[in-house]
C-alpha cells in the first residue's frame, strides 16, 4: 500500500508570515498546476491536507484541487500546532478549519494530518478531538523525534492500524521509516527534507522493501527558486522559539537543500509505483491491527 500526501499551506505562510510577494504565489500556483497535471498523466489521486485558512484567503487553491478529482484533507485552520493548544482550542479550530475547507471544495473532510506531526504521547486527547469532528483516519503521527513534534513511543507500529482511547477509534496512517545502510539510522525517508537529501536509487529500494509507504510532499520541495532565510521575529513568531542565526541557518538548509530534482524524482516515483489517497487507502483495507493509547 502505497499512499501520496501533500501538505498544502505555501500561500497563506507567504501572506501572514512572510513579505507576500506576488511572484512567489504564481510560482506555487503554477507548480500546484504542473503537480496536477503530473499525477492525471498517471491517473492517481492523492490526498491533499490543506489549510482551512487557504480556504478563505485562496480559495481557488483548494477548489483547484478538488476539480481534478483528489481528496481534500485538514491540515489545522492556520497552522497552529497541536500541542501548543488546549483540547477545547484544538476542537475549535479543528471545526472551523473543517467547515471552511468543506464549503470551499463541495467535498467532505474525513482526513487530517497536523501541523508538524504534533500529535504526540503528551496530547493523546487530540485523537478524541478528532473522532468528535467527524475524522476517520489521522496521517499525524510521526514515529520518531524531531522538531516540535513526533511520538517515538509509537515506533513499534510504522503500518496502517486503528488506534483506539477510552473515547474513541480512529484510523492511523503513521510516516514510514526506513533504516539507512550502514549507519543503521531510522529516518522519514518518503518525504520532506530527507526525500530532497537522499539519493534517490536508496529511496526507491527503500520502498520496494515496504508493503506500506507513506509519501509526503510540500509544494515549496517542489519549485526550484530558494527560500531567503528568515529573519528573527520572523523566526520567532512562526516558530514561537528563539530566533538564533544557527536555528535560522538550520532552518534555511532544511528549506532548501535538493529542491530543484525533488519534481523529477516524485515523477519517477509515480512511474515505478501505484499510489492512492489516505481514503482510498481506508476503503480498501477491511480492518486494521487495533493499538490501545491511554
Amino acid at each position: 500500500m502505497n499512499i501520496l500526501s501533500f501538505d498544502i499551506e505555501e500561500w497563506y505562510i507567504e501572506k501572514m508570515f512572510r513579505a507576500g510577494e506576488q511572484w512567489k504565489y504564481d510560482a506555487y500556483t503554477a507548480m500546484l498546476e504542473r503537480l496536477l497535471d503530473l499525477l492525471d498523466s498517471h491517473s492517481t489521486c492523492a490526498t491533499f491536507f490543506c489549510l482551512g485558512a487557504l480556504a478563505e484567503h485562496f480559495p481557488d487553491v483548494v477548489r483547484r484541487i478538488a476539480a481534478r478529482g483528489h481528496e481534500i484533507g485538514c491540515h489545522s485552520l492556520a497552522h497552529k500546532w497541536v500541542n501548543r493548544q488546549t483540547p477545547e482550542e484544538f476542537m475549535a479550530d479543528t471545526r472551523k478549519a473543517i467547515d471552511a475547507l468543506q464549503n470551499c471544495s463541495g467535498k467532505t473532510v474525513t482526513s487530517y494530518r497536523a501541523p508538524a506531526f504534533s500529535i504526540g504521547k503528551s496530547n493523546i486527547w487530540a485523537f478524541d478531538v478528532l473522532a468528535e469532528c467527524g475524522i476517520a483516519n489521522d496521517a499525524s503521527i510521526f514515529p520518531a523525534v524531531r522538531d516540535f513534534g513526533g511520538f517515538p513511543e509509537f515506533s513499534a507500529s510504522q503500518k496502517p492500524c486503528r488506534i483506539l482511547t477510552a473515547h474513541s477509534e480512529i484510523n492511523e496512517f503513521p510516516i514510514t521509516m526506513g533504516r539507512l545502510p550502514v549507519i543503521g539510522r531510522k529516518i522519514a525517508y518518503s518525504g520532506g527534507g530527507y526525500f530532497r537529501l537522499l539519493p534517490l536509487g536508496l529511496v526507491h529500494r527503500l520502498i520496494d522493501k515496504s508493503d506500506y509507504v507513506m509519501c509526503y510532499f510540500h509544494v515549496a520541495d517542489l519549485v526550484d527558486f530558494k527560500s531567503r532565510m528568515m529573519t528573527r521575529e520572523e523566526y520567532s513568531r512562526y516558530f514561537k522559539a528563539e530566533g538564533t542565526l544557527r536555528n535560522r541557518i538550520v532552518r534555511y538548509l532544511k528549506s532548501n537543500v535538493g529542491r530543484k530534482r525533488t519534481f523529477a524524482g516524485l515523477s519517477d516515483l509515480l512511474d515505478r509505483n501505484r499510489f492512492v489517497s489516505v481514503d482510498e487507502a481506508a476503503r480498501q483495507s477491511q480492518s486494521f491491527p487495533q493499538i490501545h493509547l491511554e
